[in-house]
C-alpha cells in the first residue's frame, strides 16, 4: 500500500500464498498421500481399483483443496462440528450474572464469548483527562487503549482533500511501523440511530414556560419530522501493543499494570496529533465506564436513550463493568447473532484486486431504513521493517522460483503471475525506500431489532456494495464477527503465523 497515492493496490494478496501450484504444504502433502494409493494399484494393473480408488481420493483431494466461501469443505466440516459442539454442551448460550443475582463485584466484567479473555485495569492519570481504561487482550498478550474521535466524516470532501487525508494516513501507519511500542491500530464507525434522547435531555433544561404556542407547536413537528430519519456516528480508534515490546520499558516505569500504562501513554501523546491530522476535531480516551458505555450501546443500542438522560440529568457518564455486556444472547444461529432483543450479521469485506480509494467504503455505512444501524471497523498491523524485508524476500523469491520453473517446462506465464512478478519487485523496492507493510481485516455488520426480517436488511447491505467489494458472511462465527465489527476493543485481526507477506 502506497501513502503517496490516493489509490491503494494490490489488496488482495495472501499472507501465506502457497508454493506447490498455489496450495499449501499441509494441503500438498495430503494430496500426495491420497494419489499414493491410485499410483500403487495402477502399477499393480488393478486399473478398476486404481478407478475405485481414483473416484474417491479425488473427491477427498477436493474437499481438502477447493474453497467454498473462503474455506475448504473439510475446514467447513470441522466448523460446523465445533458451533454443533458448543450449543450442544451450552457454551453458546449466555446470561448475565447481573440478571441471575450473582453478581459479587461491579467492577469485574461479565462479557461474552472472545471478550471474556480481555481485561480491563484503570491506568493512572493522563494529563487533564483523567484515568485512562487499558485493554489488556490476555490472550494475545497485548495491551491498548480506546479513544472516541470526533470527526466529520469524509463524504463532503473534494478529492483533493481525499488525496491528502490518504498521504496522512499512510503517515499515520508508517510512523506506527517505527515504533517499539504499538503495532497495531483499529477505527471503528458506527452509526446511531437519533432517537432525539440527548436533544430532548437538553430541551428540558433549557425549556422556557412562556414561549409562544405557535413557536412550540413548530418546534416539535420538526423534531418528529427530522428525528425519524436522523442518524449520527460514532468513531473509536484503538492502539494495541504487545506484552513482549511492552515488558521492559515497562518494568523501567515501575512495572505492572502503571508501568504499561506509562509507556503507553507516551505513544498515545504522539500519536494524538497525527490523528486530529486525519480531520478528528477532537481525542477523548475513554476511562473504564465509558469504554463499558460503548460495549454496552453495542449490544443494546436501545440503551443509548436511558445513557444520555442519565448523564444529562444526574451527571453519571458511564456504567459498572457487570452490567456492560448483554444481558441476554441465546445460542448464536450459524447465520447472524441475537442480543437483547437485536439481530446482528456481520460479514468479512475482501478488497478487489484492481485496488480502491479512500472513503470507498462509505456504502456500507448507507442507512437506508429507521432503526437500522451499521458497523464498519478497519484494522491494521504495521509489520517492523525486519519482518517487512523478510516478506517480501519471500514472496519475491517464490515468485521468482515458480516463474523460473514454468519457463525452463515450456509454460508461458499469465497475466497474473507477470503481475503478481511485478508487484513483488515494487513492494520490494517500497520496503527498500522505508516504507511498510500494513496487515489489514475490515468487518462490517448491519444490526436490527429481532422481530424484524434479517435476510432482507443483510441483503440490503451487500446490494450498497455490490461490484465494488465482495462480503463473506461471517458463517457459523457471527458472534466472533459481532466483536470485531461493532465493539471499539481492537479484536478483529487474527495472530500472523509462519512469517508475513
Amino acid at each position: 500500500m502506497s501513502a503517496a497515492t490516493r489509490i491503494y493496490k494490490g489488496l488482495s494478496r495472501k499472507e501465506r500464498a502457497g508454493w506447490i501450484i498455489g496450495l499449501t504444504p499441509v494441503q500438498a502433502f495430503v494430496c500426495v498421500g491420497l494419489a499414493v494409493p491410485v499410483i500403487l494399484a495402477l502399477a499393480a494393473g488393478r486399473f478398476g481399483q486404481a478407478l475405485a480408488l481414483g473416484g474417491f481420493c479425488g473427491t477427498a483431494a477436493a474437499l481438502v483443496v477447493v474453497p467454498v466461501r473462503g474455506r475448504p469443505a473439510l475446514r467447513w466440516l470441522a466448523h460446523l462440528l465445533l458451533y454443533r459442539a458448543g450449543i450442544a454442551l451450552g457454551w453458546s448460550r449466555w446470561q448475565s450474572r447481573a440478571v441471575a443475582g450473582q453478581v459479587t463485584d461491579l467492577d469485574e466484567p461479565d462479557l461474552p464469548g472472545v471478550l471474556a479473555r480481555l481485561r480491563f485495569p484503570d491506568g493512572p492519570p493522563l494529563r487533564d483527562v483523567g484515568r485512562v481504561c487499558l485493554i489488556h487482550d490476555t490472550g494475545d498478550g497485548r495491551w491498548g487503549a480506546t479513544a472516541r474521535l470526533t470527526h466529520a466524516g469524509v463524504g463532503m470532501l473534494s478529492d483533493a482533500q481525499c488525496e491528502r487525508l490518504a498521504n496522512r494516513l499512510g503517515n499515520l501507519l508508517l510512523s506506527i511501523g517505527h515504533r517499539e511500542v504499538i503495532d497495531r491500530m483499529s477505527l471503528l464507525v458506527r452509526t446511531v440511530p437519533d432517537d432525539g434522547a440527548d436533544h430532548q435531555a437538553w430541551r428540558t433544561e433549557h425549556d422556557v414556560p412562556d414561549a409562544p404556542p405557535l413557536a412550540r407547536q413548530a418546534s416539535e413537528e420538526l423534531d418528529r419530522l427530522v428525528g425519524a430519519v436522523s442518524v449520527r456516528h460514532e468513531v473509536f480508534v484503538t492502539l494495541f501493543g504487545t506484552e513482549d515490546a511492552l515488558r521492559r520499558p515497562a518494568a523501567a516505569a515501575g512495572g505492572g499494570v502503571a508501568g504499561r500504562a506509562a509507556v503507553l501513554y507516551r505513544v498515545l501523546d504522539g500519536l494524538e496529533d497525527k490523528l486530529k491530522s486525519l480531520g478528528a476535531t477532537g481525542v477523548k480516551w475513554l476511562s473504564g465506564p465509558e469504554l463499558a458505555v460503548a460495549i454496552r450501546t453495542g449490544f443494546n443500542p436501545a440503551s443509548a436513550a436511558g445513557l444520555a438522560a442519565r448523564r444529562h440529568q444526574a451527571g453519571d457518564a458511564g456504567v459498572r463493568w457487570a452490567t456492560a455486556g448483554p444481558v441476554h444472547a441465546p445460542a448464536p444461529s450459524p447465520r447472524a447473532y441475537y442480543h437483547d432483543g437485536f439481530a446482528t450479521v456481520s460479514y468479512s469485506v475482501l478488497m478487489p484486486e484492481a485496488g480502491t480509494v479512500f472513503g470507498s467504503l462509505d456504502g456500507l455505512l448507507a442507512v437506508k431504513t429507521a432503526g437500522e444501524r451499521r458497523s464498519l471497523a478497519i484494522h491494521y498491523e504495521t509489520l517492523s521493517q525486519h519482518r517487512s524485508r523478510k516478506a517480501v524476500r519471500r514472496l519475491r523469491f517464490r515468485t521468482g522460483v515458480m516463474r523460473d520453473w514454468k519457463s525452463s517446462k515450456g509454460f508461458n506465464s499469465g497475466a497474473a503471475e507477470a503481475r503478481e512478478a511485478g508487484g513483488a519487485r515494487a513492494q520490494e523496492h517500497a520496503v527498500a525506500a522505508g516504507h511498510g507493510i500494513v496487515r489489514f481485516a475490515v468487518a462490517a455488520a448491519v444490526t436490527i431489532p429481532d422481530t424484524w426480517n434479517v435476510e432482507d436488511h443483510a441483503a440490503k447491505l451487500e446490494n450498497d456494495i455490490a461490484g465494488r467489494f465482495q462480503l463473506l458472511r461471517m458463517e457459523l462465527a457471527q458472534d466472533a464477527g459481532f466483536v470485531a465489527a461493532v465493539l471499539p476493543v481492537g479484536v478483529g485481526l487474527p495472530r500472523l503465523r509462519g512469517g508475513a507477506s
